[in-house]
This record gives structure tokens, C-alpha cells and sequence, in this order.
């Protein structure tokens, strides 16, 4: 098995002004930086992270910060085991909440069909907050470096609320074509 190299970023910056601190952590956990403390973030190692870093490194010089970049290793397969398993834990508590979310679309789309509510509108409508679903699930993908326990769970309740909104939308033409061929008959 192949060692696995992370970039390893310490650095510190001044408290005000906050938004700038912020900022920086919100970029940082937006690549999937794992924190192992306030200040200290790994990623793994990858060209693409590297020149990331190095700009990051010098926005940190900007706001008159200290940073340093280094390259390493985990001492043992134990440690390395604690880092892959922070890096899925971030992971799955991003997939949790999509899970969550998940939920709220499949209770909207039974809400609306519970109370028979079939309309363009709401396949418009159910159909963007899908998409919403599915870019959010492919943003936390790209960021799953590891293989995040809930991975498989999401993308099958994903696929789940996709197959329920085409339920839905059927119902709509249905009742649609149904409706337009009543008042053909009048």
C-alpha cells in the first residue's frame, strides 16, 4: 500500500478583522482541508491543492500572517488511519445534512401528492430544488477524498427523490392530458 502525502498548512493571522479570518477558513474547507486544530489543515496532496495553497499562503502574507507549507506523512498506518478517518467524518456530516435535505424534497413531493396538488408549477419547482440536490451532492463528491462512509447512501437517496419528482411529474401529465381531453368532449 502506498504511502498516502498530504500538504500539511500552520498558520496564523491577525483576529481582526474577522471577515478576512473567516474568509480563509471558509476557502480552505471549501478544497476539503480537514483541521486537526485552529490554524492547522491538511489536504491531500495534489497539484491542483498545491497551487491553491501557495496562493493561499500568500493571501495569509497580505492580511500580515504567518504561514508555512509543508509536505508529510503519517508517522505510523495508526496515524494515517486518523487523518483518512477525519477526512471522512467531515465527509459524512456534509452527506448527513444532504440526507437531511433529501428527506424535506421526498415529504414535499408526498405533501403535494397527499393533498393533490398536480401542477407545472411545482414540477418547476420540486425539479430546481433536484438540481440544487444534485449539485450540492456532486460538490461534497469531488471533496469526498476518501471514500466517506454515507457516500453510497446518498447517492442512492439521491437517485431515490429523482425517481419519486418523475412519479410526480407523470401524475402531472396525466392529469393534465386527462383534463384537456374532458374539455374536447364539452
Amino acid at each position: 500500500m502506498a504511502t498516502e502525502t498530504w500538504f500539511l498548512l500552520t498558520y496564523k493571522v491577525p483576529a481582526e478583522p474577522n471577515r478576512r479570518r473567516v474568509a480563509l477558513w471558509r476557502k480552505l474547507k471549501s478544497m476539503g482541508a480537514v483541521y486537526l486544530q485552529s490554524g492547522v489543515c491538511l489536504l491531500p496532496k495534489t497539484d491542483d491543492h498545491r497551487r491553491a495553497l501557495k496562493v493561499i499562503e500568500n493571501e495569509i502574507a497580505e492580511m500580515e500572517g504567518e504561514a508555512v507549507l509543508l509536505e508529510t506523512v503519517a508517522l505510523d498506518k495508526a496515524q494515517g488511519d486518523k487523518v483518512l478517518a477525519r477526512f471522512r467524518a467531515d465527509r459524512d456530516e456534509e452527506y448527513r445534512e444532504l440526507l437531511g435535505r433529501c428527506d424535506d424534497f421526498e415529504a414535499e413531493i408526498a405533501k403535494e401528492t397527499t393533498s393533490n396538488h398536480f401542477s407545472y408549477a411545482e414540477i418547476e419547482e420540486n425539479d430546481e430544488d433536484l438540481k440544487k440536490l444534485r449539485s450540492w451532492y456532486e460538490k461534497i463528491r469531488r471533496l469526498d477524498f476518501y471514500g466517506a462512509t454515507l457516500a453510497t447512501e446518498a447517492e442512492a437517496r439521491l437517485a431515490k427523490c429523482e425517481v419519486l419528482l418523475d412519479a410526480y411529474a407523470n401524475q402531472v401529465f396525466a392529469l393534465q392530458e386527462e383534463n384537456r381531453g374532458s374539455s374536447r368532449e364539452e
